[in-house]
């Protein structure tokens, strides 16, 4: 049938409209092709021109610049600096022993070193820079670079290492970095790239290690134009990585030199702890060393004398040291009495110089006995019987509740290495590990910190920052990360009568004030800046019936190892508490004749900010404290930085 003309018009104009649609929609693609073909073909032909001519673009990784480390006024701690270093790419370099061998015409370079580059570029992939050669000079390395024709896949670059300008003072609690080890890598699941970097310095120990994460930032990279000898031509573009974020600690470098300086040459730790918010404010092991020779490279000399020597330089005491707490642990026995109501502070408990108990005598450190004592003269005294008889009483499950109460038998996560937990022990513990049952003997030794209780100089700051304050206090060493404030250690009220705490604070009180206290000599005769403290020794030997008989070897004239520890804890000033301290010298011998004295002068210098004035001192003791301090090899305290700056 046929259409009627204007049906047939109608279909016409539909099929015209479509056509037009379909042709403009060809055009536009083949123009946005063809577009697409010239910016390919012409604007970027010289890039895909060196992408196909023999590989000639390289992408190289770029390491970030390492956040750096401050104390609590922005002094630094740990800072990068710049480093020029030489760096071969096997792939482009051809024979490697010609190679090194060329280079090391230019640079020096031992045998070791040539030798241990060589297994490095076999060991890794052909395309990753090893670095040969760094901390060279800038004029060792614009010979290499003058000569770079004729050093094909050597470049000399620029980075950054780490250094640490106040070396010893906080070797143990800032750590150091080194270069990532196959030990290392096994350790972590999926390995940052820039691990793969050979000579990448990760952290080893300390803060550096625990943080790591925040500290090593995120990777940049780049691509380069090499021509066919591996001759660096050009950079063609870079992206930025982040780098690491600032760490700012909660430790005064101030006080942390005054402390390593005061701890001397001795095989001890301290430390201080701000009652206010639990920053620790020093926390100092000793001796200490060098953290920038391991940064560098340290000699097989220098890390055998480390490794050697019996005071362990390496280990950081105030946190990996669990040591007997000795008659410091006194005030946590008489805290567990008098929470239970077993004791009260006005009995008074007869010491003849020993208790027997099933037959065995256990001895007070002073052989004719205290006589009649009060739980003010047990802690002024060190009374052992006393605390013979109240832990009888108690038992030692209320004993270890009031020790982990107070903060002992944890380990605190502090950003330090191998942080110990201590012990406080109990009689399901003792059948757990020794396979034995408890005996009354065993809660006799652990009322006065011996036999199985062991403790860190920072747990018995801890123990002495809550007996001050009344608060569960918590270590804190990170103050801020890039400018944001860390959570406070400030801690909410303990379940402790305060009463009972008073009471125990009282006779810390008469330890260093009255004239009977075990640490009168080390007093404070400023008002306003008095400690109250508590001494203890620890043995770290038996003492047998016949030596006992005969009389006991003096400490000065036993074997090092076999001297008892020395220990004090204290908290200042006493109205108005700030500050706790703890101090242990290993077999130091007397706490209040080896340990009292230092924890004295720590903590003056933490409560005043500078050396400790003369006059807080006896003044019989004055001349020799003058005399002991002009010894000291104290640092100028710099003023502090205007901005934690990653410069």
């Amino acid at each position: 049938m046929r259409q009627p003309p204007r049906d047939a018009d109608g279909a016409a104009r539909k099929v015209t409209r479509r056509g037009l649609l379909l042709g403009g929609a060809q055009v536009a693609v083949m123009s946005a092709l063809g577009l697409r073909m010239r910016y390919l073909q012409v604007e970027q032909a010289d890039q895909f021109r060196l992408l196909a001519d023999e590989n000639r673009i390289n992408i190289r990784l770029i390491p970030p610049a390492r956040g750096l480390i401050f104390d609590r006024n922005g002094h630094p701690l740990a800072q990068n600096e710049q480093n020029y270093r030489i760096v071969v790419v096997r792939e482009d370099a051809g024979d490697i022993d010609e190679a090194l061998a060329g280079l090391a015409r230019l640079v020096p370079l031992s045998g070791e070193t040539i030798e241990r580059a060589r297994k490095e570029l076999l060991r890794r992939s052909p395309f990753v820079p090893v670095t040969v050669a760094d901390r060279l000079s800038w004029e060792e390395v614009a010979e290499v670079a003058v000569n770079a024709p004729a050093l094909p896949g050597i470049t000399p670059e620029v980075g950054l290492s780490r250094f640490y300008p106040l070396g010893q003072d906080f070797a143990h609690v800032v750590g150091y970095v080194g270069p990532v080890s196959d030990y290392d890598l096994e350790r972590i699941e999926n390995p940052d790239p820039l691990l793969q970097i050979p000579r990448f310095q990760i952290g080893k120990t300390g803060v550096e290690a625990k943080m790591e994460q925040q500290l090593r930032g995120q990777a940049g990279s780049k691509r380069i134009e090499v021509n066919a000898m591996g001759r660096v031509i050009r950079e063609i573009d870079r992206i930025p990585g982040r780098p690491g974020a600032n760490v700012q600690l909660t430790v005064d470098q101030g006080l942390q030199n005054f402390m390593q300086a005061r701890l001397g040459k001795d095989s001890a730790a301290a430390v201080v702890m701000d009652l206010t918010d639990g920053d620790l404010l020093g926390i100092a092991s000793a001796p200490s060393f060098d953290p920038n020779k391991f940064v560098r490279g340290i000699s097989v000399a220098d890390y055998r004398a480390l490794t050697a020597n019996e005071f362990r330089p390496l280990s950081n005491k105030t946190v990996q040291g669990a040591y007997p707490p000795g008659s410091t642990f006194k005030v946590v026995t008489a805290l567990a009495a008098l929470e239970q109501g077993l004791v009260a502070p006005e009995e008074t408990i007869y010491c003849p110089g020993y208790t027997e108990v099933g037959g065995r005598r256990f001895h007070c450190w002073r052989r004719g006995g205290h006589g009649h004592v009060t739980l003010n003269e047990s802690l002024e005294q060190s009374c052992d019987v006393y605390y013979y008889e109240i832990a009888q009483r108690v038992g030692i499950e209320k004993i270890s509740e009031m020790a982990r109460k107070l903060g002992l038998g944890t380990a605190y996560d502090v950003p330090l290495s191998a942080v110990v937990d201590g012990l406080t022990p109990t009689r399901q513990w003792k059948r757990a590990n020794r396979g034995s049952d408890w005996m009354v003997g065993d809660t006799l030794n652990a009322a006065i910190g011996q036999g199985f209780v062991l403790a860190s100089p920072l747990q018995m700051a801890v123990m002495t920052a809550r007996v001050a304050s009344g608060r569960s206090i918590m270590p804190r060493l990170i103050k801020s990360i890039d400018g944001v404030e860390q959570p406070s250690g400030a801690g909410t009220a303990l379940d402790i009568g305060p009463t009972n705490l008073t009471f125990v604070r009282q006779g810390m009180y008469a330890v260093s004030n009255s004239r009977r206290g075990t640490a009168y000599r080390t007093r404070v005769v400023d008002d306003a800046l008095q400690l109250a403290g508590k001494t203890g020794t620890s043995q770290v030997r038996n003492i047998s019936a016949a030596e006992r008989a005969a009389g006991v070897v003096d400490n000065e004239d036993l074997p090092w190892n076999r001297r008892d520890h020395a220990l004090f804890i204290c908290f200042a000033p006493f109205d108005a508490p700030r500050i706790a301290v703890s101090v242990v010298v290993e077999h130091g011998g007397g706490g209040s004749a080896v340990a009292a004295p230092i924890a004295r002068d720590i903590a003056l210098r933490a409560l005043t900010g500078e050396v400790p004035p003369l006059r807080a001192y006896p003044e019989n003791q004055r001349r020799a404290v003058e005399t002991l301090f002009d010894g000291l090899q104290l640092r100028e305290t710099a003023p502090p930085a205007p901005g934690l700056s990653r410069a």
